[in-house]
């Protein structure tokens, strides 16, 4: 296996991963993380994008894997939301104050203190900016440019990660500006984005840094109606996977890092996929070996 490349999922506490990657229920979802660090070397924490924790939370976690274990998580949404939100997740219309709010990234930071040594990627995943939320890619790249400028001390030599869900911003502007940052791009697999690799090959020669790939799936309700959300059953296989991971070799052949974090909403099962897309890689791998490039 190739350790520039690191499979993880987003997230980890579902019992119906049992007989995939636990032995059995756990009543905590830190307890989870001890078989977990087991079977994979990285995880996405995903329950603080909805929260800062304390950072009792953060020292359970870290005691429960192993020290070559890594992490990468998402900042409170508190940062990357424009828009105020309803009781229903809805945009309230209302702009919020802590957008990109330096004084509360330092809050987060200083929570997960403990963990910043094993982060690969710090990730402010941005919602779908329409216009009435941002009026123009020129207009994002500025305010975000703002936010990195005032935060320079303290983030100085983070791993910040960038993800976009506005399939007109990936562009040469955006990916000149990440990589004259040194920004970590965030590729998503998502409904209504273009295909990772898709947009890897088109920027190829503006992408000079680790990455990391997420693979969260198209229609999130339909897959859950599938599924039952019972996590251990491919549902929706995906025919690409080899193409990823031909994208991820690349980048790894470069120097650089690839974490792939896959969703259960991706295929239907986290692991499963992880198993399928190891394989692939495997054979990647032994084929480029037996032809000597």
């Amino acid at each position: 296996m190739n350790s520039s490349i690191r499979f993880g999922t987003c997230s980890w506490n579902y019992p119906s991963w049992v007989g995939l990657v636990y032995a059995e229920t756990q009543r905590r979802a830190a307890a989870y993380l001890r078989e977990y660090s087991q079977k994979y070397d990285t995880v996405e924490v995903d329950s603080w994008f909805y929260k800062i924790p304390d950072r009792e939370e953060v020292a359970d976690y870290l005691a429960q894997v192993l020290p070559s274990f890594r992490f990468t998580c998402k900042v409170p949404q508190e940062l990357t939301l424009t828009h105020l939100r309803g009781n229903a997740g809805a945009s309230t219309g209302v702009p919020n104050p802590s957008f990109l709010s330096p004084d509360l990234f330092a809050r987060f930071l200083e929570a997960v203190e403990p963990m910043i040594p094993r982060l690969d990627a710090i990730m402010f995943e941005f919602e779908y900016l329409g216009k009435d939320k941002m009026p123009s890619l020129e207009a994002f790249l500025e305010k975000l440019d703002d936010f990195l400028t005032a935060v320079r001390e303290r983030a100085r030599g983070l791993p910040l990660a960038i993800e976009s869900r506005n399939r007109n911003y990936l562009s040469t502007a955006y990916f000149s500006f990440l990589r004259d940052r040194r920004l970590i791009p965030v590729f998503s697999e998502k409904r209504y984005l273009p295909h990772v690799y898709e947009v890897y090959w088109q920027y190829r020669n503006l992408v000079d840094t680790d990455i990391v790939i997420r693979l969260l799936g198209c229609d999130r309700a339909e897959i859950e109606k599938k599924t039952n959300e019972q996590w251990n059953t491919i549902h929706e296989a995906k025919p690409d996977k080899q193409l990823i991971l031909q994208m991820a070799m690349d980048i790894a052949s470069q120097g650089h890092k690839v974490t792939i974090n896959v969703n259960n909403h991706y295929e239907g099962s986290a692991p499963l996929t992880i198993e399928v897309m190891q394989k692939i890689q495997q054979k990647l791998g032994a084929e480029k070996k037996s032809s000597g490039s």
